[in-house]
């Protein structure tokens, strides 16, 4: 079943929240008519490679004509008109940024595997519980709310500002008209008249003065309020929903909201700014003895310039942070010398700004490490298919320092994983007579020198953004702090929904928590760094992360079908597997990964002896050089036992509970029986074919097969001979020699 096709079954709360990430940049039509197309495709890799993205924007254009073709054939005028709109948005959106669908594409559909396992969680996590709180959601409207409020009462002063110029130009004419008249004209009764209309007019200018300063200082009051409190909390939510997401949570949204209050803000302020100026202006053409403007006009534009400097310094924010295109899912862990993207918005977008601010890349200031490439570019407004405000670095590289390189080798390899730095950028803003200088870092990075080093990295990355939301504490694992073990649950599920697209269910997550811990219950429970990362488990003489990371890895390159299908129970222990399987019919098996052998997946089955009593039986574990020899799918259909010298058979029937094996994996198997190989196919090198054929014999004083001498090449003699015991409908697969020759 595809992923859409899961989606599409889901209960409305968790559609309602797919809903919310589908709009004009990648419109859900498209979505649902090249489902399985897009699906197919490696938009991750393709997001940090732009010829890679050029090629598959190119295709998916092409899939949308076919669609069209399709669709005018069965003239569906609505559906003609509607993908027409969709290719002319497509083409002009991302023709001059392909790398941004790509994006867009991936992140939509790691979202989809998102909601798709939490809608497999009996409850929500609390992480992510947290993260779609209700209050948040309340505050986020009340800001949008109140800078909408204050940018009208800016422009309604406006209005008052240029009604207090037209009057005080009315005074201006009349004043001076009267100075002009001769000295005895003065004194007629009607200049007297006139001199006391002046004086009125002059009261009135006063009292707008007065009106109009103090709503200037009205709108002045409203932004800093909202900037000190609302404005600053929803930029801190954002960032700590940016920290969540590059470790596999929640798609974090909200920045183009963001921007929109934070450019509304600034035309306010600039508009009060040039509001100020213009009351200077009638200061110099009209002044009196308690006039308001020299007294307040001074503290006002002195306010005003304060809120514009934090404005824009916390406007520059790092919109993605710093990764490597060869490992889109595992952001700031950098490999020296191999390049690395990071791209930054300033949230305040004025046309002005357009190509006039240059931003520096640097490393952190221990001198360990330099930026090679460069690390000097304008932000601009042409490559983000939304118009904001941005600037992609996509030639950086971190590079060691000779000075220190000699010193490494004193280090262990958690001290390498544990070290903690930052890239930092800086920029100048020049606008309307204000210099602003502004700063910004990303997330703490991890530097290796040799990807054996990315896992302990990652877990670093993992539990530094798990556990603070201090974006720049470079000290963390000088004391690590621990983790609830709940929300690091929460945590390593998001891993196999971001990573191999289908989370961990409870009682997966049970295990694992049991295998941390070694109690059934752990409500509340305090994990150390040490524990998940640094100590052995017990007995073994590895990690319990180096574990884990062992299995993603198997699942990505070996099972990824079958586990996203949910047929890899995988974590379950020796103990509960037999529980489980005592009372099934025998013949029924489940597939689980090895405690004691790294990246290795195993499926036992139960069987009945002669006397009644039940037996188990588990097969040594695969591991990933063993099935790049032969799919997964392909050992299940074919596997073979010899019990004594009967005749070999395969012993897996159903897979738990009661699943007829061929149903579960035969849209995974690679061929089909009359497929294989016959002896004359491969003549033309002078070579006799080959089959693997995974086969273990059973003694009769062993319950568990001897360690199988899988996928040894079989001539077709033997083959021949194993075929008259066979059904010709069953896949042959390999047969150690001295199995058939004893």
């Amino acid at each position: 079943m595809s992923q859409w096709s899961q989606v599409q079954q889901l209960e409305i709360k968790f559609l309602e929240q797919v809903d919310q990430f589908y709009d004009d940049n990648f419109p859900m039509e498209i979505r649902h008519l090249l489902a399985q197309w897009i699906e197919s495709q490696d938009w991750e890799a393709a997001s940090n490679n732009e010829a890679m993205a050029t090629i598959l924007l190119q295709n998916l254009l092409i899939q949308v004509d076919e669609q069209l073709d399709r669709v005018s054939q069965e003239k569906n005028l609505l559906l003609i008109h509607n993908l027409k709109r969709i290719r002319k948005l497509l083409q002009g959106k991302y023709h001059g940024n392909p790398m941004h669908i790509a994006v867009i594409i991936s992140n939509c559909l790691r979202e989809e595997r998102r909601i798709l396992a939490a809608a497999s969680m009996p409850v929500q996590g609390p992480l992510e519980k947290s993260l779609q709180n209700s209050v948040v959601s309340e505050r986020q409207r009340n800001v949008e709310h109140k800078v909408s409020a204050i940018k009208n009462s800016a422009q309604m002063t406006d209005q008052d500002v240029k009604y207090l110029e037209d009057l005080q130009e009315e005074f201006d004419f009349r004043y001076k008209t009267i100075q002009s008249l001769e000295q005895s004209d003065k004194n007629s009764a009607l200049i007297k008249q006139e001199m006391l209309a002046l004086q009125a007019m002059l009261n009135t200018l006063d009292y707008k003065r007065k009106e109009v300063l103090s709503k200037i200082g009205r709108v002045i009051h409203e932004i800093d309020m909202l900037m000190s409190n609302m404005l600053t909390e929803e930029l801190l939510d954002w960032k700590r929903r940016q920290q969540i997401a590059c470790i596999g949570g929640p798609l974090h949204g909200g920045l183009d909201q963001l921007q929109n209050c934070f450019t509304l803000l600034a035309e306010s302020l600039f508009q009060v700014r040039r509001q100020l100026e213009k009351l200077d202006e009638l200061l110099t053409r009209l002044t009196y003895d308690g006039d308001p403007i020299p007294v307040q006009r001074p503290q006002l534009l002195e306010k005003v310039n304060f809120l514009l400097y934090n404005l824009f310094r916390n406007s520059f924010v790092v919109e993605r942070q710093p990764c490597m295109p060869t490992h889109p899912q595992r952001p700031m862990v950098l490999k020296t010398l191999i390049q690395f993207t990071v791209k930054l918005r300033l949230l305040i977008k004025l046309p002005e700004l357009n190509y006039q601010i240059r931003v520096k890349a640097t490393i952190d200031n221990n001198r360990r490490f330099v930026l090679c490439g460069t690390h000097v570019k304008a932000m601009n407004m042409d490559e983000s298919a939304n118009g904001s405000l941005s600037v992609e670095f996509r030639h950086l590289q971190p590079k060691e320092m000779k000075s220190s390189a000699g010193s490494k080798g004193n280090e262990g390899p958690h001290m390498v994983t544990e070290e903690l730095h930052s890239i930092s950028f800086e920029t100048q803003v020049c606008l309307y007579g204000l210099t602003i200088n502004l700063e910004t870092s990303s997330l703490p990075v991890v530097m290796i020198s040799n990807v054996s080093q990315l896992p302990n990295a990652w877990a670093s990355i993992i539990w530094y953004n798990l556990s603070t939301n201090d974006p720049q504490n470079l000290s963390f694992f000088n004391n690590p702090p621990s983790a609830t073990l709940s929300q690091l649950l929460e945590v390593l599920s998001w891993q196999f929904s971001s990573y191999v697209g289908r989370g961990l269910n409870s009682e997966q997550l049970n295990m694992l928590a049991e295998k941390l811990t070694g109690q059934v219950s752990y409500n509340d429970y305090q994990l150390s760094w040490a524990k998940f990362c640094k100590e052995h488990l017990p007995g073994k003489s590895f990690t319990f992360w180096v574990w884990l990371e062992a299995i993603l890895d198997l699942i990505k390159k070996h099972i990824l079908p079958l586990w996203i299908d949910g047929y890899v129970m995988g974590f379950v222990s020796k103990e509960k597997e037999r529980i489980l399987l005592k009372d099934k019919t025998p013949g029924t098996f489940l597939l689980r990964f090895s405690e004691s052998n790294l990246g290795g997946i195993t499926f036992t089955w139960v069987d009945q002896l002669e006397n009644g009593d039940v037996t188990f039986h588990s097969v040594e574990p695969y591991n990933k050089g063993r099935l790049s020899a032969l799919p997964f799918a392909d050992i299940l259909r074919d596997y073979k036992v010899i019990m004594a010298d009967n005749v070999p058979e395969n012993p897996l029937k159903y897979l738990y509970p009661d699943i007829p094996k061929d149903k579960a994996f035969g849209k995974h198997y690679s061929c089909q029986p009359n497929e294989v190989s016959k002896p004359s196919d491969g003549g033309g090198k002078g070579y006799v074919p080959s089959v693997f054929i995974p086969v273990s014999k059973i003694l009769n004083d062993s319950t568990d097969p001897h360690s199988p001498s899988d996928l040894l090449p079989m001539s077709p003699s033997v083959y021949a001979v194993l075929r008259e015991h066979l059904s010709p409908t069953v896949i042959e697969t390999a047969v150690c020699c001295k199995l058939f020759h004893s």
